[in-house]
């Protein structure tokens, strides 16, 4: 019982804890959409596109989450815009745009030594220095983003799944999917601080496609998702307390323990039926 008491012995922990499971939930629920969109590298090419807006907003003197937040944004419409071109596949669409913002980003930081970025924490996260300000922000962008996809659903998963199909029926697919790469641009933004640059991608799609292992309806598959990512989190922050390693990269390793975990099952689940299957046709 100690072992679960001791973390909150600690001013930080409660704020960490919650900025994990707000963020795990997050990231779980849209990943299911990324998955979907067989985008999985999005996460990763939105995280590393933010260096393109901090590092000129901190080297200005601005809040390095307005740059942030201005980054992702630019970046996802541009990896749509660009993805949509004739030729151009949208994974080659989300390397080039996030490689050439981080590159940009890289050349401010390298080009101005007199007030240098803290790249270990955008690189890393820093999970134990979040604050009240920053769950609130994490808690509202999630509740924002889950409203907003309560109300557009059937348009959104339409959108997701058959984009073609969708526009034939009068629905504006790439309005809608502009908007869903802003929405996951924000998600990629609140997390920053709990996960780093270098493992964004990792909570986006680890929670989403362990639910998808045994889901098949898209909504419970979302919820599981978000689930997931919230006790992947818990999990993670206990792990990284008690350990005494890097929360980000616990919180991962915790998601992909679970991963593990389900895959064995739903594998040995799939064997058994099909020796169930064969015993009945003996």
């Amino acid at each position: 019982m100690h072992l679960l008491t001791e973390p909150f012995e600690f001013a930080f922990f409660p704020y960490a804890l919650w900025a994990g499971v707000f963020v795990g939930a997050l990231c779980g629920a849209l990943g299911v959409f990324v998955v979907l969109r067989r985008m999985s590298y999005i996460g990763q090419g939105l995280s590393q596109s933010v260096l393109g807006g901090v590092a000129p907003a901190v080297l200005s003197g601005i809040d390095p989450y307005l740059g942030a937040v201005a980054a992702t944004i630019v970046a996802g419409l541009l990896i749509n815009r660009v993805g949509r071109q004739h030729g151009v596949r949208p994974d080659a669409a989300i390397g080039i745009v996030s490689t050439v913002l981080f590159a940009f980003g890289v050349a401010l930081v390298s080009a101005n030594r007199d007030r240098a970025v803290n790249l270990n924490d955008l690189l890393f996260g820093n999970i134990l220095g979040v604050d009240s300000s920053d769950i609130t922000l994490v808690a509202a962008t999630t509740a924002v983003l889950a409203i907003a996809g309560f109300v557009f659903w059937k348009p959104l998963t339409f959108t997701i799944t058959d984009a073609a199909g969708a526009s034939a029926h009068g629905i504006r697919a790439a309005t809608v999917e502009a908007a869903f790469t802003i929405a996951l641009a924000a998600a990629v933004v609140v997390s920053i601080r709990v996960v780093g640059v270098l493992l964004i991608a990792a909570v986006i799609v680890i929670p989403a496609s362990t639910s998808r292992l045994f889901g098949r309806s898209l909504g419970p598959v979302v919820i599981a998702a978000a689930a997931l990512g919230a006790a992947a989190a818990v999990v993670g922050m206990f792990v990284s307390f008690h350990v005494e390693i890097a929360s980000g990269p616990a919180i991962v390793l915790a998601s992909g323990a679970g991963f593990a975990l389900a895959l064995i099952a739903s594998t040995l689940s799939s064997v058994l039926l099909v020796r169930r299957a064969r015993a009945a046709h003996a």
